[in-house]
Order: C-alpha cells, then structure tokens, then sequence
C-alpha cells in the first residue's frame, strides 16, 4: 500500500458511518430478541440470582461472563487455588483485565450490577469495532463490499457474544485497529495498541507474524519508497509492542502470585492439567471426531482451502497484512487450541474471509469480466447473511443457553 493513505475522515464520513451503525443496530437487536426469548421462556430458572436485575442481563452474563463478574466484583487471587491433590484448579488468571475493568469503571460511575454493566461495555465496544472493520475495509475494498463483509459479521452465528459480558468485542476492536494501523505504516501506534492486546487476548503471536511480514514489505520497496532511520526505528517498535503483548499478562500473574508460571499452569487447569503440545489437541480432535483416516483428510482440506482462498488473486484486494492475517490466527489457532465448541468465537476474528464471501476481495482491474455488479454483491450477502442468522438462532440456542448440570461452553 501507498505510504500517503487517504485522510480518516474521507474513509469515516458521516454517510458512511451511520450505515453501519443502522446496519449492526438491524443485526444486534435480532441477537438480542433471540437472547431474551432464550432467557425468559426457555433457560432454566436456577441460574438467576438476583430478582432485582432483568433477567436479560443475568443471562448474558453466563459462562466467561460469570468469571469476568468475579475479577471486577472481586479482583485476581493473591495465591493460585489447588486441588486436594495438590494441582491448580480453574481460577481467574486465566481471563485478562482490560474487559472486567471497564466493567468496574462503568459500575463505579453508575452503581449498576456487573451483570448490566458488562452487558453495555461489551455493546459499546461492538458498535466501535463495526465502524473501525468497516472503514478497514472500506480503505481496502470499498464501502460497498465494506459494509456486506460487516453485515455478515454481525450475523455470524457467535456474533452475539459482542452484545453480552464476553471479550469478543474488545478483542475484535482491538485486532482491527492494530491491522488498521499497519496497513497504513503507523507502525509506533500498531506497536503501543499491540501491547494493550497483552491485557485484552491472547492473540500477540500472529500479530507479531502479520507486523513482521509488513515491516519486510515496506523494507522491500525501500527502492522506490525510502525508508529512512526513524522508520526503521517505528518498525522495531510495532515488532516489540507484539513481542511484549505475548509476555505482559503472564508476567503480571507471576509477580502478583509468586508462580512463574502461574498463568500457564492456570490455563493447563482447562485441559485438567495437560500440557499443551502444539498442534496435537487439534489433530487428536479431529480424529475423535471423524476418525483417523478422514479426520485428517478434512483438517488438511480445510486448511488447503483456507490458503486457496486467502492467496489466490481473488483475495488481492484485502493487502498483504489482511492476508497474513488469516493465515497465522489459523496457524496460531491450529497450534494452540484445544478446539471445541469455542471454535465458533475465536473464528469470528477471521473477519477479512467475510469480503472473500461476498465476492468482493479481487484488486481494483483484476476481476475478469470487470467489477461485481451491485445487485449480486447485495444479493450475495443477503442469502449468505439469512444462513447465518437461521446458524445464530441454533447457536445460541444449542451453546449459549446453559442446561444444567453441565453443558458445553460457547
């Protein structure tokens, strides 16, 4: 990309920002008529505590909610919990503090419960990631495809976790506005932004690939475009911003713990104290679930097709850094998660796949046959966005309402 990039405010103009907040308006409150049918008819009445507070909010306030209430009502243990055995039980070292601090802030100005005040952070904070996606997108592949891709993101099947005491918003807010600033050579802001992703997701390792592949990028069109000392110097810092991301919240559980490895043995507390080896957890899911032989026909189809997609020159338009990205958050997803039915949130980052979905990836000149009419760009993303909302109503449904005694978690 060109290092003069088009002023914000050309990209961000009124016309265009009010479509999107009407457009995810449109798409949350059909997330939130789901939601409360859910929780006044259908899920079960002992999980409500608290007669005083609607039981919308109550319910959205499940699952990770529950432990983001603990850390704002009650902060980060001193010591980790253990078993009789000795061996570190769930606790909150695992969830990171920039979501339940807003939360606390929002309650300490207002009074209100967590349960309404996680609630509103998490919808504020999805309405700002809608416009910064949006004018990402814009910058890259129009308004048009800009605004189909954020359509679908706001129908996709987890999209309601942005609406409801979850990280989901924060961490795509966050994300996009990292990308953002890569893409456009801001490279000292990428890197200050990157770290505040250290408190918010785990997600600093494939940032650090994607900040990486755009510093080599710039460096390779130094002939044209010189790159002069101070540049050199940005670039540096984008490169440690997302190395210290990586290193800042299990430091932080260190030093408040005493454990070095407090935040490791806390997440290993999930898999029931298994070490993580990487790649494993995926591919002996895979094979449980499809068995041996097809299970990994299908995973390596997936991830061939995920490549396809993302570097054939259908895809050109979304940049180098979009590009990148998807492909290390899968890579980084690959070997990192033990894939279940969290699977449906922690894709929903891949949020540049929504353009290729609509048609709307190809490089300005480069579609053959000229550009994608219209009415088939508008087409495209209504059909595609009725199968994920019919997909949302079974998700919320079949993960986020909660069946006791226990369930499988969103």
């Amino acid at each position: 990309m060109s290092a003069v990039a088009p002023p914000l405010r050309r990209i961000l103009e009124p016309r265009f920002v009010l479509a999107v907040l009407a457009l995810w308006t449109v798409l949350r409150a059909f997330s939130a008529v789901v939601l409360v049918q859910l929780a006044h008819d259908w899920q079960d009445p002992s999980i409500y505590d608290d007669p005083a507070t609607p039981r919308y909010f109550q319910f959205a306030t499940l699952w990770d909610g529950a432990w983001y209430e603990r850390i704002a009502t009650r902060g980060y243990p001193e010591e980790l919990p253990v078993d009789d055995g000795g061996q570190v039980r769930q606790n909150p070292w695992a969830f990171y503090p920039i979501f339940p601090l807003l939360a606390r802030g929002l309650t300490t100005i207002t009074g209100w419960p967590f349960a309404v005040t996680g609630t509103v952070v998490a919808t504020l904070l999805g309405y700002a990631a809608a416009v910064v996606v949006a004018g990402l997108l814009r910058e890259r592949v129009g308004a048009g495809v800009a605004l189909g891709a954020v359509a679908l993101l706001g129908a996709y099947p987890a999209s309601p976790t942005m609406q409801v005491a979850y990280t989901e918003s924060l961490a795509l807010l966050l994300l996009a506005v990292v990308l953002w600033l890569l893409v456009r050579r801001r490279w000292l802001a990428a890197g200050l932004v990157a770290l505040l992703t250290g408190l918010a997701r785990p997600i600093a390792l494939p940032l650090g690939l994607v900040a990486l592949v755009a510093a080599v990028v710039r460096w390779r069109g130094r002939g044209q475009d010189p790159v002069t000392v101070g540049e050199y110097v940005r670039m540096a810092s984008a490169l440690v911003g997302c190395g210290l991301a990586g290193l800042v919240w299990p430091t932080v559980a260190w030093v408040r713990t005493g454990v070095p490895d407090a935040y490791t043995v806390t997440m290993s507390a999930w898999r029931r104290g298994e070490e993580v080896t990487p790649f494993l957890p995926t591919i002996e899911r895979v094979q449980w679930l499809f068995g041996p032989f097809l299970g990994l026909l299908l995973l390596a189809a997936g991830l061939g097709l995920l490549v396809l997609a993302v570097l054939g020159p259908w895809a050109r338009g979304l940049g180098t850094e979009l590009r990148t990205w998807c492909l290390a958050y899968v890579l980084y997803l690959f070997a990192a998660l033990d894939p279940w039915t969290s699977i449906y949130r922690y894709l929903m980052l891949l949020f540049p796949l929504f353009v290729l979905m609509v048609g709307g990836g190809w490089a300005r000149g480069d579609r053959p046959g000229g550009e994608q009419p219209r009415w088939l760009l508008v087409v495209r993303t209504v059909v595609l966005g009725l199968v994920l909302l019919a997909w949302q109503v079974w998700w919320a449904w079949e993960l986020f309402m909660f069946v006791p005694p226990q369930d499988d978690p969103p």
